[in-house]
Protein backbone atom coordinates (compact mmCIF):
# COMPACT_ATOMS: atom_id res chain seq x y z
CA UNK A 1 0.00 0.00 0.00
CA UNK A 2 1.44 3.48 -1.14
CA UNK A 3 2.28 5.90 1.45
CA UNK A 4 1.53 8.65 -0.20
CA UNK A 5 -0.62 11.07 2.03
CA UNK A 6 -4.50 11.46 -0.20
CA UNK A 7 -5.53 14.92 -0.78
CA UNK A 8 -7.77 16.40 2.24
CA UNK A 9 -10.64 17.40 0.10
CA UNK A 10 -13.90 15.81 2.43
CA UNK A 11 -16.44 14.78 -0.21
CA UNK A 12 -14.75 11.85 -2.28
CA UNK A 13 -17.84 10.45 -2.53
CA UNK A 14 -21.75 10.53 -3.29
CA UNK A 15 -21.95 7.95 0.12
CA UNK A 16 -19.71 10.30 1.98
CA UNK A 17 -21.65 13.05 1.43
CA UNK A 18 -25.16 11.24 2.23
CA UNK A 19 -23.39 10.61 5.40
CA UNK A 20 -22.34 14.14 6.60
CA UNK A 21 -25.95 15.60 5.81
CA UNK A 22 -27.20 12.43 7.70
CA UNK A 23 -24.98 12.90 10.92
CA UNK A 24 -25.22 16.41 11.05
CA UNK A 25 -27.35 18.31 8.84
CA UNK A 26 -30.98 16.69 8.46
CA UNK A 27 -31.47 15.48 12.24
CA UNK A 28 -31.12 19.14 13.70
CA UNK A 29 -33.36 20.37 10.43
CA UNK A 30 -36.21 22.23 12.35
CA UNK A 31 -39.73 19.92 11.49
CA UNK A 32 -40.94 23.68 9.73
CA UNK A 33 -38.12 24.21 7.47
CA UNK A 34 -38.41 20.00 6.33
CA UNK A 35 -41.94 20.74 5.67
CA UNK A 36 -41.73 24.41 3.81
CA UNK A 37 -38.75 22.85 1.55
CA UNK A 38 -41.09 19.81 0.28
CA UNK A 39 -44.44 22.42 -0.07
CA UNK A 40 -41.70 25.13 -2.78
CA UNK A 41 -40.75 21.95 -4.40
CA UNK A 42 -44.29 20.93 -4.82
CA UNK A 43 -45.34 24.54 -5.77
CA UNK A 44 -42.56 25.59 -7.75
CA UNK A 45 -40.47 22.53 -8.78
CA UNK A 46 -37.20 22.76 -10.15
CA UNK A 47 -36.67 26.64 -8.66
CA UNK A 48 -36.30 24.68 -5.00
CA UNK A 49 -32.48 25.13 -5.83
CA UNK A 50 -32.48 28.73 -5.34
CA UNK A 51 -33.24 27.49 -1.68
CA UNK A 52 -30.51 27.37 0.57
CA UNK A 53 -29.30 23.53 1.76
CA UNK A 54 -30.25 22.29 4.99
CA UNK A 55 -26.45 22.30 5.91
CA UNK A 56 -26.19 25.85 5.27
CA UNK A 57 -29.26 26.55 6.81
CA UNK A 58 -27.32 25.08 10.24
CA UNK A 59 -24.38 26.50 9.12
CA UNK A 60 -26.23 30.03 9.24
CA UNK A 61 -27.82 30.01 12.41
CA UNK A 62 -24.64 29.35 13.97
CA UNK A 63 -23.30 32.04 12.87
CA UNK A 64 -25.91 33.98 13.68
CA UNK A 65 -26.32 32.57 17.61
CA UNK A 66 -22.69 32.56 17.40
CA UNK A 67 -22.28 36.71 17.28
CA UNK A 68 -25.60 37.38 19.35
CA UNK A 69 -27.25 38.72 16.18
CA UNK A 70 -30.09 40.73 16.93
CA UNK A 71 -31.19 43.07 13.99
CA UNK A 72 -30.27 41.23 10.99
CA UNK A 73 -30.85 42.35 6.65
CA UNK A 74 -31.88 39.83 3.79
CA UNK A 75 -32.04 40.54 0.61
CA UNK A 76 -33.74 37.75 -1.47
CA UNK A 77 -35.84 35.66 0.14
CA UNK A 78 -38.10 33.27 -2.50
CA UNK A 79 -40.31 31.37 -0.04
CA UNK A 80 -37.95 32.37 2.81
CA UNK A 81 -36.47 28.89 3.95
CA UNK A 82 -33.21 30.92 5.32
CA UNK A 83 -35.58 33.29 6.32
CA UNK A 84 -37.43 31.09 8.78
CA UNK A 85 -33.87 29.86 9.96
CA UNK A 86 -32.93 33.16 10.99
CA UNK A 87 -35.95 33.86 12.44
CA UNK A 88 -35.54 30.74 14.55
CA UNK A 89 -31.98 31.79 15.27
CA UNK A 90 -32.83 35.05 16.51
CA UNK A 91 -33.69 35.95 20.15
CA UNK A 92 -37.62 36.75 20.67
CA UNK A 93 -36.94 40.55 20.49
CA UNK A 94 -35.10 39.67 17.53
CA UNK A 95 -36.13 41.63 14.34
CA UNK A 96 -34.86 41.17 10.22
CA UNK A 97 -35.70 43.45 7.84
CA UNK A 98 -36.44 41.18 4.39
CA UNK A 99 -36.72 42.56 1.03
CA UNK A 100 -38.23 40.66 -2.17
CA UNK A 101 -40.03 41.70 -5.77
CA UNK A 102 -41.86 38.60 -5.63
CA UNK A 103 -44.49 38.74 -2.68
CA UNK A 104 -46.38 35.09 -3.94
CA UNK A 105 -43.24 32.99 -3.57
CA UNK A 106 -42.66 34.93 0.40
CA UNK A 107 -46.53 34.45 1.26
CA UNK A 108 -46.10 30.51 0.56
CA UNK A 109 -43.76 30.79 3.65
CA UNK A 110 -45.22 33.36 5.76
CA UNK A 111 -47.68 30.65 6.48
CA UNK A 112 -44.85 28.61 8.69
CA UNK A 113 -43.21 31.56 10.18
CA UNK A 114 -46.39 31.99 11.95
CA UNK A 115 -46.82 28.60 12.59
CA UNK A 116 -43.22 28.96 14.20
CA UNK A 117 -44.69 31.84 16.37
CA UNK A 118 -41.65 34.06 14.68
CA UNK A 119 -43.26 36.39 12.03
CA UNK A 120 -43.49 39.41 14.52
CA UNK A 121 -39.62 39.45 13.99
CA UNK A 122 -40.29 40.22 10.14
CA UNK A 123 -40.79 42.74 8.61
CA UNK A 124 -40.58 42.49 4.95
CA UNK A 125 -40.48 44.61 2.46
CA UNK A 126 -41.88 44.00 -1.58
CA UNK A 127 -39.38 46.23 -3.27
CA UNK A 128 -36.73 45.97 -5.42
CA UNK A 129 -33.59 45.70 -3.18
CA UNK A 130 -31.06 48.04 -4.59
CA UNK A 131 -33.54 51.31 -3.94
CA UNK A 132 -34.35 50.02 -0.28
CA UNK A 133 -30.62 49.65 0.40
CA UNK A 134 -30.18 53.25 -0.74
CA UNK A 135 -33.27 54.21 1.54
CA UNK A 136 -31.28 52.62 4.15
CA UNK A 137 -27.90 53.87 3.54
CA UNK A 138 -29.45 57.56 3.13
CA UNK A 139 -31.15 56.90 6.82
CA UNK A 140 -27.80 56.66 8.57
CA UNK A 141 -29.25 55.18 11.78
CA UNK A 142 -29.51 51.53 10.19
CA UNK A 143 -27.26 49.19 11.23
CA UNK A 144 -27.65 45.63 11.56
CA UNK A 145 -25.23 42.70 13.05
CA UNK A 146 -25.58 40.06 10.44
CA UNK A 147 -26.59 40.59 6.48
CA UNK A 148 -27.09 37.60 4.02
CA UNK A 149 -27.48 38.21 0.09
CA UNK A 150 -28.83 35.75 -1.81
CA UNK A 151 -30.59 37.86 -4.90
CA UNK A 152 -29.27 39.32 -8.28
CA UNK A 153 -25.90 38.15 -8.56
CA UNK A 154 -24.61 40.77 -11.28
CA UNK A 155 -25.35 43.41 -8.91
CA UNK A 156 -23.48 41.75 -5.54
CA UNK A 157 -20.65 44.25 -5.73
CA UNK A 158 -23.02 47.49 -5.70
CA UNK A 159 -24.85 45.19 -3.26
CA UNK A 160 -21.82 44.79 -0.62
CA UNK A 161 -20.87 48.87 -1.61
CA UNK A 162 -23.99 49.74 0.45
CA UNK A 163 -23.61 46.53 2.68
CA UNK A 164 -20.72 47.94 4.04
CA UNK A 165 -22.52 51.04 5.17
CA UNK A 166 -24.94 49.37 7.13
CA UNK A 167 -23.04 46.83 8.76
CA UNK A 168 -21.90 46.91 12.55
CA UNK A 169 -18.38 46.83 13.70
CA UNK A 170 -18.29 42.43 14.34
CA UNK A 171 -20.81 42.16 12.32
CA UNK A 172 -20.82 39.52 9.32
CA UNK A 173 -22.03 39.67 5.58
CA UNK A 174 -23.16 36.58 3.89
CA UNK A 175 -23.72 35.91 0.46
CA UNK A 176 -24.92 32.70 -1.27
CA UNK A 177 -23.95 30.89 -4.13
CA UNK A 178 -20.61 33.04 -4.96
CA UNK A 179 -19.02 29.51 -6.43
CA UNK A 180 -22.08 29.81 -9.06
CA UNK A 181 -22.80 26.23 -9.12
CA UNK A 182 -18.92 25.45 -9.58
CA UNK A 183 -19.57 27.14 -12.76
CA UNK A 184 -17.05 30.35 -11.90
CA UNK A 185 -14.06 27.39 -12.50
CA UNK A 186 -15.55 26.08 -15.97
CA UNK A 187 -15.07 27.11 -19.63
CA UNK A 188 -17.58 29.84 -20.57
CA UNK A 189 -18.88 27.11 -23.23
CA UNK A 190 -20.01 24.73 -20.78
CA UNK A 191 -22.32 26.87 -18.80
CA UNK A 192 -26.00 27.59 -19.78
CA UNK A 193 -25.95 30.77 -21.16
CA UNK A 194 -28.53 32.30 -19.39
CA UNK A 195 -26.05 31.82 -16.46
CA UNK A 196 -23.26 33.20 -17.79
CA UNK A 197 -23.82 36.71 -16.93
CA UNK A 198 -24.20 35.55 -13.20
CA UNK A 199 -21.01 33.55 -13.57
CA UNK A 200 -18.60 36.52 -14.76
CA UNK A 201 -19.95 39.00 -12.39
CA UNK A 202 -19.35 36.70 -9.96
CA UNK A 203 -16.11 35.49 -10.65
CA UNK A 204 -15.29 39.25 -10.42
CA UNK A 205 -16.98 39.98 -7.29
CA UNK A 206 -14.74 36.82 -5.77
CA UNK A 207 -11.71 38.61 -7.05
CA UNK A 208 -12.62 41.94 -5.53
CA UNK A 209 -12.67 39.96 -1.71
CA UNK A 210 -10.03 38.05 -2.30
CA UNK A 211 -7.50 40.68 -2.31
CA UNK A 212 -9.37 42.88 0.17
CA UNK A 213 -7.33 43.17 3.43
CA UNK A 214 -9.64 45.36 5.06
CA UNK A 215 -12.03 42.75 5.63
CA UNK A 216 -11.41 38.88 7.26
CA UNK A 217 -13.43 36.89 4.74
CA UNK A 218 -13.96 32.89 4.07
CA UNK A 219 -15.48 31.18 1.23
CA UNK A 220 -16.85 27.70 2.51
CA UNK A 221 -18.06 25.38 0.07
CA UNK A 222 -21.63 23.61 1.22
CA UNK A 223 -22.73 20.63 -0.35
CA UNK A 224 -26.14 21.30 -2.24
CA UNK A 225 -27.42 17.87 -3.90
CA UNK A 226 -24.73 17.16 -6.47
CA UNK A 227 -24.58 21.01 -6.91
CA UNK A 228 -22.49 23.69 -3.87
CA UNK A 229 -23.33 26.27 -2.29
CA UNK A 230 -21.63 28.82 -1.16
CA UNK A 231 -21.48 31.13 1.88
CA UNK A 232 -19.25 33.84 1.65
CA UNK A 233 -18.79 36.16 4.80
CA UNK A 234 -17.12 39.23 5.49
CA UNK A 235 -16.68 40.30 9.02
CA UNK A 236 -16.27 44.05 9.72
CA UNK A 237 -12.89 44.71 11.75
CA UNK A 238 -12.61 48.23 13.53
Amino acid sequence: MSNEIPPKGILKSEALRQYILETSAYPREHELLKELRKVTEEKFGNLIEMVIPVDEGIFLSMLLKIINAKNTLELGVFTGYSLLTTALALPEDGRITAIDIDKEAYEVGLEFMKKAGVDHKINFIYCDGMEVLDKLVNDKNQEFDFIFADADKPNYVNFLERFLKLVKVGGIIAFDNTLWFSFVVEEEESVPEFMRESRAALIEFNKILAFDREWKSLRSPLEMVSLYADALCEQKTI
